[in-house]
């Protein structure tokens, strides 16, 4: 790192990948690496010669460094599947990519909804928000295009099951997002859930199609299993129950 290739939290983006080729031809195949990119994350900052569209024009600095910040970072994969494609590596590589956390924070909001061109955002809004990219690249594959409720703790069971691996004898919450039994249902910290028609935030039901509020009684129905979910959940963390756990080989 140098004062030259670091902005915000760190690296930027395409030196921190190109710098990456390097480390990557020296591991034993098969292998599996995780990227964690900084240059798309808040206060999204990028310097001068950096920036290859301008800023947006709202109330907020955040939301309008955003979009910069953005388009740097698809430059910085492009570059990287280039650099892997000249290595010889990008055809015998799963690639994986996600975003691990909101973009704008809900202190931004009277500059989303101009964006979003809304009157004001809303409690259903900020729930659907929330919502991150998530593209699985499979060289040779024919791509398609999915939509379904899902949740990070979905990605385990769906890399595995891609590479061929049981794990029935595998602790996790998560489903496989190709199986035909995945339920769709994803609930979040604070206890607000999704399905296929509907949100459940701050003790309202919304109907996702109108994006209004309807009967409490729809999602009703649900409430056991969020509550549940999330109770699993801290008795596994806060008990570190794994500790107790054997894998049968």
């Amino acid at each position: 790192m140098t004062e030259e290739n670091s902005v915000g939290w760190g690296l930027k983006d395409v030196d921190f990948f190109e710098q990456s080729i390097d480390l990557l031809k020296q591991l034993p195949e098969p292998f599996y690496t995780k990227f964690i990119t900084l240059t798309n994350h808040f206060p999204f900052e990028l310097d001068e010669e950096d920036r290859m569209i301008d800023e947006y024009d709202s109330y907020s600095g955040t939301l309008n460094r955003y979009f910069p910040t953005v388009r740097y970072m698809d430059y910085a994969l492009e570059q990287f599947f280039e650099q892997l494609k000249e290595e010889e590596m990008y055809e015998d590589t799963v690639f994986i990519m996600y975003g691990d956390h909101y973009g704008i924070s809900s202190y931004h909001n009277r500059s989303m909804a101009m964006y979003l061109d809304k009157d004001e955002i809303t409690d259903f809004d900020t729930v659907q928000l929330q919502r991150v990219p998530l593209f699985i690249h499979i060289p040779g594959m024919e791509g398609k295009r999915m939509d379904t409720v899902a949740g990070q703790i979905d990605l385990k069971p769906t890399i595995l099951h891609l590479l061929g691996i049981d794990t029935n004898d595998m602790i996790h919450f998560g489903s496989d997002l190709f199986s035909e039994e995945k339920e769709s249902f994803v609930v979040l910290r604070d206890g607000s859930f999704v399905t296929d028609d509907y949100l459940f935030t701050k003790d309202v039901c919304y109907d996702k199609q109108t994006e209004l509020e309807t009967d409490i009684a729809n999602c009703e129905p649900y409430f056991e299993k969020a509550n549940q979910d999330l109770h699993y959940s801290d008795r596994v963390i806060y008990g570190d129950l794994l500790r107790f756990y054997e894998r049968i080989e």
